[in-house]
């Protein structure tokens, strides 16, 4: 499984004329060597791959990392990097910029002399961005575990009760039911507050016949979930009723839209237009969605300025929203997987709008 994460890499050996790749993002170098640890490198030739790590984690290493050889170094990892890429010939190296601090690429400049450094961009993570079956199904998993865990704690959430109560029961059913952790910090956002989309949990009180965002997900495996519900705490008013339900259409619009070669634009379309139709365009100021997996935000992004396409395999979010300031807002949000034809939906809380 690994070997075919690899193969990913071969354009970029191509198109750059490398002859090896230096990981140090924690998420690539899960992707591709399995190791789960929190400090390491991963260096990359074609045809070899070599795992670096200090005494602290050779033990966990040899337990998870799958197709490198295992080189224990001191703290100085780049000497050991020196060392492989002067024995191996690695004199054209590929290194992630995109997560490489200006002085790591200082020091690799002084102890790579004679090793030409390629400056690889953002677009390297790229090769996550379609999803193997191994991936899916943790995927999969994490957002279940998430939806389950929101469905069980419905009872919690009712006027009286403090946003950030909510919040630290979610997390705690999520805990209970198997997840390492939250996959960010949780969204609690009810009444006026409904208007920021990122409205973390606050103190605030709940208060009869306000609308409630929970915009939540779970880590697990290192794979994340990504949902979003708004919920009625009492019975809600016409207008609160009004805009769930225009969100609710243009979510599942959106949804049923999905499809290998849509444009991530043209998706995002979809569900901006019938809301500007409905008189709410000035309220939806976020793009559609984004991919998600070893890290809550992957690419592609889904917004009116992305060149992305849509392809088999991608795992990405639906998820529209209106935000009105001194009112309130709504969002509901999915995550799904794109397939041959469609896309199966992953997370399963009800979108519908709940009275509680």
């Amino acid at each position: 499984m690994l070997k075919n994460r690899r193969s990913r890499l071969k354009r970029f050996f191509e198109e750059y004329s490398l002859k090896a790749v230096l990981f140090t993002d924690l998420r690539n170098i899960r992707y591709l060597s399995g190791f789960s640890g929190t400090e390491g490198a991963l260096l990359v030739s074609q045809d070899q791959a070599w795992f670096l790590c200090d005494s602290r984690y050779t033990a966990q290493a040899a337990e998870e990392v799958q197709g490198a050889e295992i080189r224990e170094c001191a703290p100085l990892r780049i000497d050991t990097v020196a060392a492989l890429v002067h024995e191996y010939g690695l004199d054209r190296l590929g290194f992630e910029a995109a997560h490489t601090t200006v002085s790591a690429f200082r020091r690799m400049s002084e102890k790579l002399s004679g090793v030409e450094l390629v400056e690889l961009g953002p677009g390297l993570d790229e090769i996550r961005i379609c999803k193997d079956r191994a991936e899916i199904e943790q995927l999969t998993s994490v957002a279940t575990l998430s939806s389950m865990a929101l469905t069980a704690v419905l009872a919690d959430i009712k006027p009286g009760v403090r946003e950030v109560d909510i919040a630290l029961t979610l997390e705690f059913e999520m805990r209970r039911r198997g997840a390492d952790g939250k996959a960010f910090d949780f969204i609690v956002a009810s009444g006026e507050r409904g208007a920021m989309p990122h409205g973390r949990a606050s103190d605030k009180i709940i208060q009869s016949g306000e609308l409630v965002t929970i915009d939540f997900g779970a880590l697990k495996d290192g794979y994340h979930s990504d949902e979003t519900v708004t919920i009625a705490c009492g019975n809600p008013g016409i207008r609160e009723r009004e805009i769930h339900s225009i969100v609710r259409t243009a979510h599942d619009l959106a949804i049923r839209a999905v499809r290998p070669g849509i444009s991530c634009k043209d998706l995002d379309e979809v569900a901006r237009s019938y809301i500007h139709d409905k008189g709410y365009g000035d309220y939806f100021g976020h793009g559609l969605g984004h991919g998600i997996g070893l890290e809550i935000h992957e690419m592609p992004t889904l917004s009116p300025r992305s060149s992305a396409v849509l392809e088999e395999g991608m795992v990405i979010t639906v998820e529209p929203g209106i935000y009105i300031p001194g009112f309130g807002g709504v969002r509901i949000e999915d995550t799904v997987v794109v397939t041959g034809d469609g896309c199966n939906v992953l997370t399963s809380a009800d979108k519908q709008l709940l009275v509680l």
